[in-house]
């Protein structure tokens, strides 16, 4: 457990600083001469690259997980992160290199991309098949913890570092976070080195059922599955980023407010969330899943409009706590999302199964939410289009969750006892 929360934390601390400090400061640094808005949309643009890179990773690192083991992929994926990401603070800028500098921190971002792709199955998996039954909803929920402790953690030191350089943080300051990563990424190396092959992906080794090609095998077997948890996982990400990245660089930008003051609200609404999210997880295991998962999406499609309606009063209390609540309501449904989606999926494909579906709503609904909702502002003029597009996404999110708990049934009949079988610890 301590491994994959912290593992998490620390390729999430990676993948946020990257999202803030490019909403902050890369339209200046890496598109400068560009009118604002084109510039704004540019930064977006390398941004969503890292959502498009998840996909990939996620099936790169899901065919070695489910062929060899979970261990060694979350090894390969920590260090592959926290490599771009420093890298990324040693960066030289437009002034430097000239397009080159826009070209090298896109690869960067792609690479933060693919390596999130395969971290995330993988640490909720280490934690569901390392648990007991009874307890595995909330046990798969708090690898997703990471999510506030990067939150927190990022925007804490970018936070403190805006403080401490002053006008120098678009100088050099924004620098400092990305070079930290270094740092964690030597405490991730070493706890995940000391971590076990799980019980249940041993027993399938043992008993040799590994698939010899885990996606051709899962988009064979698993279609609907596929489908369904798509779209049961597509507000999960259009709802964080546009209450998290672009909610900053709304505030800075169109707001005219002091960026400190967005910066601090997200990380208020990070303790709310981390908060939320084993709660959520203890329910789930009491309760129908889905049903906590259904509850939390119906809440957010309600506060589409007044997330924005608070944040549009300019008052920093009414930013603050527009935050909060939107960061528990995420909550409510991040927490279970994790069992949901690798329980939908046999051991022997559980990696790759549950990357698919969590990585492709993430290319299609994370990486490009804050340049839609830059783009609806800028064509519709109001913040009611982007709580009109938060509402849309959620409807989709609702429906794929109502009916994924039936298509996964019916179609996890063709392992019949192997599945069983798997589950049990090996001796």
């Amino acid at each position: 457990m301590a491994s994959s929360i912290i593992g998490t934390t620390i390729e999430w601390y990676d993948f946020f600083v990257y999202g803030t400090v490019a909403a902050l400061v890369f339209p200046k640094l890496f598109f400068p001469g560009n009118d604002p808005y084109v510039a704004l949309m540019q930064t977006f643009l390398t941004f969503a690259i890292g959502f498009l890179a998840r996909p990939l990773g996620g099936m790169f690192f899901g065919h070695f997980g489910d062929r060899i083991g979970r261990k060694t992929r979350l090894i390969v994926t920590i260090v592959l992160m926290g490599a771009a990401t420093t890298l990324m603070g040693l960066m030289p800028t437009y002034e430097h290199i000239g397009l080159w500098a826009a070209v090298l921190i896109t690869l960067l971002r792609f690479l933060q991309g693919f390596s999130v792709g395969g971290e995330w199955a993988g640490a909720v998996i280490l934690a569901l098949e390392w648990s007991e039954r009874p307890k595995r909803g909330l046990m798969a929920s708090l690898p997703q913890m990471g999510v506030p402790f990067g939150l927190i953690l990022s925007s804490g030191v970018v936070s403190l570092t805006i403080v401490l350089t002053g006008d120098a943080f678009d100088v050099w300051g924004w620098r400092i976070p990305f070079l930290l990563s270094f740092i964690l990424l030597v405490l991730g190396v070493w706890m995940r080195l000391s971590v076990m092959e799980t019980p249940i992906f041993q027993q399938v080794l043992n008993t040799r059922r590994t698939a010899r090609a885990p996606l051709l095998e899962t988009f064979r077997r698993h279609p609907a599955s596929l489908f369904f948890g798509l779209l049961a996982n597509l507000q999960v990400f259009a709802t964080f980023y546009i209450f998290n990245t672009y909610f900053v660089s709304y505030g800075a930008t169109i707001l005219q407010m002091p960026k400190n003051l967005f910066v601090n609200a997200t990380l208020v609404g990070a303790i709310v969330l981390m908060l939320t999210i084993p709660i959520a997880g203890f329910l789930s295991d009491r309760v129908p899943r889905r049903s906590v998962v259904l509850f939390g999406y119906a809440l957010t499609v309600v506060y589409a409009y007044p997330y924005f309606a608070l944040v549009n009063t300019k008052s920093p209390g009414a930013i603050v706590l527009a935050a909060a609540i939107g960061l528990m309501l995420f909550g409510i449904f991040y927490g279970p999302i994790a069992a949901v989606n690798t329980e939908n999926f046999p051991p022997a494909l559980r990696y790759t199964g549950s990357s698919l579906i969590y990585q492709v709503a993430g290319a299609t609904a994370g990486g490009f939410s804050p340049m839609i909702a830059t783009y609806l502002l800028k064509t519709f003029g109001t913040t009611h289009a982007i709580s009109a597009y938060i509402a849309l996404v959620g409807v989709l999110s609702l429906i794929g969750t109502a009916v994924l708990k039936t298509v996964a049934e019916r179609e996890m009949r063709w392992v019949g006892g192997e599945t069983a079988a798997a589950e049990q610890p090996a001796e």
